[in-house]
């Protein structure tokens, strides 16, 4: 079986980006054939196209396509040039399509409906920022609804990875439709602390953990905050591991304002698998204090590591955190409510142990390979009918 995913970007950071390589080289790896196309996008926060890319990674083939960010004047809904005819040609028997409110996924529906292949979205779904205007969240969720009226009434099945996340979806698109499957992390990894090390002059002894975009929805600012709620004796260092999505400068100046500057590091993007799992591995706590995230990886990978957990109660994080069993939750806005889980974290060490043995326990279940084989039985499934 042939199957296609049709992502924004690949091979670069990000969340979508990791789901799309982890289930397409262990599908190449369980026999399948699998291409990916994407565009030529490498960070969509700065538009930084490039050239140059590998045109095979971990042995699965890549193609890249010029990306537009408005094909349609003030509509701004990146698209593929020359995805349409390459997907025609490129023999698929089921072409999976990842993100939501994006012009590749109506290019790939179009295509799988025209030709009668079967067709796949995971939606990745995120909904409007709070920051966000009234105009622009109602044009949001227009967009919402008209991806529910086209592209996903096209679609064979629709993937999220979490029971959360599919009644959100549920809202604009066909229920019928929706299958849950949970995202995975690589055990093998993160089962051998042996092998990872840092070097870094720049990582303290002990310290609290972001891991992931420096972007304006991930609650950074409420998070800067927290710490500096923190009594002397609980706060610990803060150290944010990732792509700068221009929010750095302000989240620095935050913490000069609040007294707290000399407490807050920034890691930028670490390349090296090891040295990555290493801070992940040596934190007090992996803290994800986000607007909303539909599974987020990084929450499985500290659970796999053994790394105790503090993460907003948004989007699909319960489901991933056991409602609590698994880490501790706290509601999204409220800096007081994070101070008082960080300050448990230190000040309550045989809970927080507790709590991150369960997670890790939990992570047991969900290597990367029990998801990739729910995806392979799935495109069965839809392309028998």
């Amino acid at each position: 079986m042939k199957i296609v995913h049709v992502a924004l970007r690949f091979d670069a950071p990000g969340g979508v980006e990791t789901v799309v390589r982890e289930l397409a080289r262990r599908l190449r790896a369980a026999g399948e054939e699998v291409e990916v196309f994407a565009s030529d996008l490498y960070d969509e926060a700065s538009w930084d196209r490039r050239s140059g890319y590998p045109a095979v990674v971990d042995g699965v083939p890549v193609r890249r396509f010029p990306i537009r960010r408005r094909l349609v004047p003030i509509l701004n809904m990146p698209m593929m040039i020359g995805l349409i005819d390459a997907l025609a040609d490129s023999g698929a028997d089921v072409i999976h399509a990842h993100s939501h409110r994006y012009g590749h996924v109506l290019q790939a529906a179009a295509v799988a409906g025209h030709l009668d292949i079967p067709f796949v979205v995971s939606t990745h779904y995120h909904p409007a920022d709070r920051r966000e205007t009234a105009l622009r969240r109602g044009f949001l969720r227009l967009q919402d609804l008209g991806f529910g009226a086209s592209a996903y009434r096209t679609a064979r099945a629709i993937i999220e990875p979490t029971p959360r996340g599919a009644r959100r979806v549920a809202e604009f698109a066909p229920s019928s439709k929706i299958r849950v499957i949970p995202w995975g992390v690589d055990l093998a990894a993160w089962s051998r602390p042996e092998g990872d090390r840092t070097g870094r002059t720049d990582v303290p002894r002990e310290y609290f953990l972001f891991a992931g975009r420096i972007a304006s929805n991930k609650g950074l600012d409420l998070l800067v905050e927290a710490l500096s709620l923190l009594s002397p004796a609980q706060r610990r260092p803060l150290v944010l591991m990732g792509r700068d999505w221009g929010e750095q400068a302000r989240l620095e100046q935050r913490a000069r304002i609040l007294g707290i500057g000399d407490e807050v590091r920034f890691l930028g993007h670490v390349v090296a698998p090891s040295e990555y799992r290493a801070i992940v591995r040596g934190a007090l706590a992996l803290v994800l204090p986000s607007e909303w995230e539909a599974f987020g990886v990084v929450l499985l990978e500290a659970m796999a590591a053994g790394t105790p957990v503090v993460a907003t109660a948004v989007g699909g994080v319960p489901d991933v955190l056991g409602d609590g069993r698994f880490g501790r939750l706290v509601p999204y806005g409220s800096p007081e409510a994070l101070a008082h889980a960080l300050g448990e974290v230190v000040a309550d060490p045989v809970r927080t142990r507790q709590l991150a043995l369960a997670g890790r326990e939990s992570a047991e279940g969900l290597d990367w390979s029990v998801s990739a084989e729910r995806h392979r039985q799935l495109y069965r499934e839809v392309a028998r009918g």
